[in-house]
């Protein structure tokens, strides 16, 4: 799992140039990146340059499956088999189409149109890459800006310090959130799979 940031990179941002907070860093980093990659539904940087294996299980009639990660820079193979015991069957590209707009495959049939894909448990397998070489820029502001959030403590609503205390706003106004501070969770969402 390679991280968003980088303990250099958030120090150099924040500027940072003490070591006092690295180790309680080192913690909360890869803890932010694997929290926005479950939150996002998508590793985003992981299967850049690494082949990623995707079965689906096909419960009725469907021409068309949504790969799990994106952006989809390539396919390697496009697989479909008859039952779970039997063995794969590898397609050929005239037997698909590519939906790079959706990251979807779409089976077709050869003169061009829908077909559904082979029903049951695990019944299409496809190898492909995806997502980005470099974390977008905004979305790095945005792990960065969560990874202050939680080593300031700003998801305590009330702290106390002293005898003094302070008493932090909700995280965010919109309904339904899941407590993500409204200019982060605006930037994740851009890049959240629905």
């Amino acid at each position: 799992m390679s991280n968003f940031v980088t303990l250099a990179e958030y120090k150099e941002a924040e500027g940072l140039t003490n070591p006092k907070e690295d180790l309680r860093l080192n913690h909360i980093i890869p803890s932010v990146t694997q929290l926005v990659k479950t939150y996002c539904g998508n590793s985003l940087i992981d299967y850049y340059n690494t082949s990623k294996v995707e079965e689906f299980s096909i419960d009725w009639n469907s021409s068309l499956v949504q790969l799990t990660e994106s952006p989809l820079r390539s396919i390697t193979k496009v697989e479909e088999r008859d039952t779970f015991s039997s063995p794969y069957t590898t397609l050929s590209t005239s037997d698909y189409y590519v939906d790079y707009d959706t990251d979807s495959i779409i089976r077709v049939s050869s003169s061009g149109q829908h077909k559904s894909w082979k029903r049951g448990p695990g019944s299409v397998r496809i190898t492909y890459t995806a997502g980005y070489e470099n974390v977008p820029a905004d979305l790095k502001l945005a792990v960065m800006d969560l990874i202050t959030y939680y080593l300031k403590d700003e998801h305590k609503e009330r702290r106390n310090l002293g005898t003094a205390s302070i008493q932090n706003q909700a995280s965010s106004s919109q309904r339904n959130n899941v407590a993500f501070p409204d200019h982060i969770k605006r930037v994740l969402d851009l890049y959240k799979n629905y």
